[in-house]
């Protein structure tokens, strides 16, 4: 795993200063404080930080194809390089290294760009063609390796790993993208689509850019999608072997590194299919480790250790404050974007805990996008359901009156929140599916504005490039395309954003072998009655691992990492809560009602009601606004 950056002259070839591009890459020097390089040509220059996993030695970048023609710093890992390599050497490649980041040179010299399709892996990459004078960058299927660019004033692209990397770059505008924060505040994170900052891009999750010297520089182009749009056949039983092949495949495909590997393991199902797995693989204990609280409701070390124990896993735990609020300002400097799951503060403990022993850490995400694993998937369906067999101008007017009438009840379980769910009835399903995966209404979004902020968002909703993408799935139903925007969308903006910093804030590499592009095209084709069924997600999933794990790790409730900022926000953290509406570097920024806010907190404070998620939202955006210090 790596940091990777650079800066690419579209136009003029002019010279770049290896200098501007090292302090870029020193700004990523927690995603590989074991070795780094730059080259510079005319027009083009790539740098690299290394945290050395395969062919420690061997494998320095920047790195020259065999062939002196071409050039590249890549950040990832190409789960089967091996095979890939033994196909170029029957063609007459030939290697000076043992590694995977040649064996990505040498494909592009046989395949160009549709090498892409041939890598199983996670990856962000910039390749330098020496004969064509063109830039090559490349972002993996799902987006597990991130990669930011901006075009400067000087008419040069700038990328880097982390947007910490390009704010190194002195021509890089500081100025707030205002649609950002609309997304931020409905979604929590900040899409891939945007970026905080005004004129930086995501390269998009399954694209590539392909720039050149002599003309202004190219749109992302996609060479992947996941579809949803077949449906596989066959009998449960030889679907579930199939499945088993597939994890199997995944996991042990993973397993490959020359420094020490582990697993994290929370006692849920992900997770400790994932620990079955390698365990399965492993002539040697698996590594495990997990964190818990002091806390008896949000902590889940007991399953943990029960799978560790039927593995015989080398395990280890450790018991974390529920109150570790001092570290909020870390969590900013981690992420340089807004970023509002506070399940970010566990996750980070747990790589730590990681780190003191392994390297490489393999964890269970991506089986909830995959298989169907979210409540909200559950209930889509189940509302999917009810939506065939009543017309939308039936349904409008009667669910809509219904949801303005029902009383709030934030407090309950998702099957008791009556009001969210006539509210979804009353709506499309992509407009319902929209409400349950924001986290923060339309309707409470626009009370918390200014008047003048209204003014610079116009018409636009956090919800249409959302609802945009759901529309033109590849898909057939509407949990399709729930699973589709869930993967798009959710996976890459939130899940995989908070395992990548988290983890490479302490320089370990966590891989996630249930994202394997093989797995999940396998599970998008399943009937919706292996997804889900009797109001269980992941079914065919937990099933086919009834063998390897027990009912009470495989069936209870899901639990995830919880933090409880609505107790912080009444309790340590009240005086900043009450500071957000009035004394705060957003309140200065005119974008909020600043007297409305400072009534939503003070409510809080004194328990007439919860508004913790809100007031985190709010003190995140203004932790990360003050690091940036950015312009409105």
């Amino acid at each position: 795993m790596c940091g990777i950056a650079g800066i690419f002259h579209c136009g003029t070839p002019k010279p770049v200063d290896p200098a501007r591009v090292e302090r870029m890459c020193d700004a990523l020097v927690h995603r590989g404080p074991d070795g780094g390089g730059v080259w510079t040509a005319p027009g083009v220059g790539l740098g690299h930080r290394r945290l050395s996993i395969i062919d420690i030695a061997g494998s320095p970048q920047p790195m020259q194809s065999a062939d002196g023609r071409a050039m590249i710093v890549f950040n990832g890992e190409i789960y089967n390089f091996r095979e890939l390599r033994r196909e170029l050497e029957l063609g007459g490649a030939q290697f000076r290294t043992d590694g995977d980041t040649e064996v990505i040179l040498a494909a592009y010299r046989k395949w160009g760009v549709d090498c892409l399709s041939r890598l199983n892996g996670m990856f962000a990459f910039a390749l330098y063609d020496l004969d064509r004078h063109t830039l090559f960058l490349a972002r993996d299927r799902f987006g597990v390796k991130p990669l930011f660019t901006a075009m400067l004033s000087d008419g040069s692209l700038a990328f880097a790993s982390e947007l910490k990397g390009l704010l190194a770059h002195p021509l890089l505008r500081r100025k707030v993208d205002p649609l950002a924060i609309e997304d931020y505040l409905a979604w929590g994170y900040v899409p891939d689509h945007r970026s905080i900052l005004d004129g930086v891009e995501k390269l998009p999750a399954g694209h590539f850019r392909l720039l050149r010297h002599d003309s202004v520089a190219a749109a992302p182009v996609r060479w992947w999608d996941i579809s949803f749009a077949e449906r596989a056949r066959g009998k449960p039983a030889d679907l579930e072997a199939e499945l088993l092949f597939h994890l199997r495949e995944a996991v042990s495909s993973r397993m490959v590194a020359d420094v020490p590997l582990g697993a994290f393991l929370s006692g849920g199902v992900d997770s400790s299919s994932v620990v079955a797995l390698m365990a399965e693989a492993s002539s040697s204990p698996v590594q495990t480790c997990s964190i818990g609280f002091d806390v008896a409701a949000l902590d889940e070390t007991s399953y943990a250790r029960e799978v560790a124990r039927k593995f015989g896993t080398d395990h280890r735990e450790r018991i974390v404050d529920p109150n570790d609020f001092a570290e909020i300002g870390r969590l900013a400097d981690m992420f340089d974007e807004p970023f509002a799951d506070a399940s970010a503060l566990p996750t980070w403990r747990v790589c730590q805990l990681a780190r003191e022993s392994v390297t490489v850490a393999l964890s269970g995400d991506g089986a909830d996008e995959a298989f169907a694993g979210y409540r909200r998937q559950v209930f889509h369906a189940a509302e999917e359901r009810a939506r065939s067999v009543m017309p939308a101008s039936l349904r409008a007017p009667l669910f809509g009156a219904l949801g303005r009438m029902w009383p709030k009840a934030d407090w309950a379980p998702r099957p008791l929140r009556a009001k969210t769910t006539f509210q979804s009835l009353a709506e499309s399903g992509e407009e319902g599916y929209a409400r349950a995966l924001s986290i923060m209404a339309p309707e409470l979004r626009g009370t918390l504005y200014s008047p003048e902020f209204r003014k610079i968002l116009g018409d636009y909703r956090a919800e249409q490039p959302l609802l945009a993408m759901m529309r033109g799935a590849p898909a057939r139903s509407g949990l399709d395309r729930a699973q589709y925007a869930d993967l798009k969308f959710w996976l890459p903006g939130d899940i995989l954003t908070k395992v990548d910093r988290t983890s490479m804030a302490v320089s370990l590499e966590a891989r996630e072998p249930l994202l394997d592009h093989r797995l999940v095209e396998f599970a998008a084709r399943l009937p919706h009655h292996l997804r889900i069924r009797r109001g269980q997600g992941k079914w065919l999933l937990k099933h086919a691992m009834e063998r390897y794990l027990p009912n009470d790790v495989l069936y209870r409730p899901k639990q995830g990492f919880v933090t409880p900022v609505s107790q912080w926000l009444r309790g340590p953290l009240a005086t900043e809560a009450r500071a957000i509406g009035s004394r705060t570097t957003i309140a200065g920024t005119g974008w909020f009602d600043g007297e409305r806010i400072g009534k939503l907190a003070d409510d809080h404070i004194a328990g007439r009601s919860d508004h913790g998620r809100l007031l985190w939202q709010l003190l995140m955006l203004d932790k990360t606004l003050g690091k940036l210090g950015v312009c409105c």
